[in-house]
């Protein structure tokens, strides 16, 4: 059985808001700007912003196509977590940074919901932590010619399966932007 993690403090998780990753999004600027404004209010409250950055053989480290979205930018200080896999946990610090801010609780956004978003989520809740997606902050592509449902399906399916995820200790859950509650 995983044990909770014991820790009291909250942060916002804003994964792969890359120039490629983000281009043909579906409702790309309308998460853009709820997840700027979800920084925004983590700021404001002095929860910690943890931003993840994919790389692979087609975002390459340096390029435009990996850089952070101009609409968005980490503050200096805001932790930035490079992965090469789906899950941001796998294979980087991800769990040392959230040890050394004292986080055991996720609030995560960001794309794309059927790849990273799904795969840091159950990351984040098979290590222990409580992990909450908001509803109406995430994104992905059409991906429909390879037998995906559509983009609006994709993030409805998802918003319902985690919507009532728990374990013995801790909880996932589903909320939307203006319901966001920093502690």
């Amino acid at each position: 059985m995983t044990a909770p993690i014991d820790r009291p403090y909250t942060a916002l998780v804003v994964i792969d808001l890359q120039n490629d990753v983000v281009a043909q999004a579906y409702r790309r600027d309308e998460v853009l700007g709820k997840v700027r404004a979800l920084v925004d209010r983590a700021r404001q409250s002095r929860v910690p912003v943890v931003w993840v950055r994919h790389g692979d053989d087609e975002l390459q480290a340096g390029s435009h196509a990996w850089q952070i979205v101009p609409e968005l930018a980490p503050a200096p200080g805001e932790a930035i977590v490079e992965k090469g896999y789906r899950d941001a946990f796998e294979a980087t610090e991800m769990e040392q940074v959230l040890a050394g801010l004292g986080v055991g609780k996720l609030i995560v956004a960001g794309a794309q919901t059927d790849m990273c978003v799904r795969s840091t989520l159950h990351g984040a809740f098979s290590r222990g932590y409580d992990a909450v997606l908001v509803g109406d902050a995430h994104t992905t592509v059409d991906m429909t010619h390879l037998g995906a449902p559509a983009p609006r399906e994709v993030i409805n399916h998802t918003n319902m399966y985690w919507r009532n995820q728990r374990a013995p200790g801790r909880s996932g859950g589903v909320v939307q932007s203006d319901d966001v509650v920093f502690e």
